[in-house]
């Protein structure tokens, strides 16, 4: 009697994860709404390779993308970057996205400017 064997499972889909408030980012498979949630959601994600991680800066009230950001930085200084295909800054604020996209930048990170639609800014 020839043995069944299992078929292969499918290979995942791509990892988009977003840190936003608001947006519901269509694109996104995982979406933290606070920047506990973001630093908790990236931690999840720690082992794995992440195709695209959205980030806005301004998480309503006081909160602000900054935790997320500072735990990439930790991570890179540590010599353990975690490994992002692409970071997209999607912040209608200017000065704090302009401030996540240089933090970032300069630990190595591929990150630019977006809509939250996808779209690179033009601004």
């Amino acid at each position: 009697m020839k043995e069944i064997s299992a078929a292969p499972a499918p290979a995942p889909g791509p990892v988009v994860l977003g840190v936003d408030d608001l947006r519901p980012l269509p694109q996104a498979t995982r979406i933290a709404r606070t920047s506990r949630e973001g630093v908790r959601l990236l931690e999840e994600h720690r082992a794995r390779y992440v195709d695209e991680l959205w980030l806005d800066h301004d998480l309503g009230g006081d909160d602000t993308v900054m935790p997320v950001v500072s735990l990439l930085e930790q991570a890179a200084f540590d010599g353990r970057p975690f490994r992002i295909g692409e970071v997209l800054v999607h912040s209608a604020n200017p000065v704090g996205a302009a401030t996540v996209v240089r933090s970032l930048e300069r630990w190595g990170y591929r990150v630019r400017r977006a809509s939250a639609e996808g779209r690179p800014d033009r601004t």
